[in-house]
């Protein structure tokens, strides 16, 4: 029982050793060969938690349907509105511009919402930036809502050279 055990770690040590992966075998934890589906896996139980010593924290569920607190839509337009005119305002359309400032005006807006530290909403950041060429753009959005809970955001800004759209959406995380 012992010698087949050994053949069993040794060969799993030998295609770990082929793939690369060494670590659970090289910090000395238990290891285990287990048989899924006519294959060998190797499992190790270094990272299991009851080893720490630490004991494992498990949370209660609060049942919470509705936030303690609503979504601040004013402050987060307000947000939407000092970022994109402080960034857009005087700047000329280029679309290498646009894709990077997309990037980034959209990580700033929802920077700053985190910072409000409303709990239990997800946050969703849009920026479109577009030329204003005599042509219209139509920008929609389709999710499920919960109307009495999830909120929205937006801005728009035009200046002679190009467009931009920015919407936050907050929607509730039971």
């Amino acid at each position: 029982m012992d010698t087949t055990k050994d053949q069993a770690k040794e060969r799993a040590a030998r295609l770990l050793k082929r793939r690369g992966s060494l670590t659970s075998i090289r910090t000395g934890a238990e290891t285990q060969v287990v048989r899924v589906n006519g294959t060998n896996s190797v499992v190790s139980h270094a990272d299991d938690p009851g080893e720490s010593g630490k004991p494992l924290v498990r949370y209660e569920n609060t049942f919470r349907l509705d936030p303690g607190r609503k979504f601040p839509v004013g402050q987060v337009h307000d947000i939407l509105k000092e970022l994109i005119d402080l960034r857009l305002q005087n700047e000329i359309y280029s679309p290498d511009m646009s894709r990077q400032m997309t990037k980034t005006l959209s990580e700033e807006v929802k920077a700053r919402v985190k910072e409000l530290k409303i709990p239990r909403y997800k946050v969703v950041c849009l920026v479109h930036i577009g030329s204003v060429n005599e042509q219209g753009i139509r920008i929609g959005s389709r999710c499920l809502w919960d109307s009495s809970v999830d909120t929205f955001s937006s801005y728009e800004l035009s200046n002679g050279s190009l467009f931009a759209v920015a919407v936050v959406f907050a929607v509730y995380y039971e």
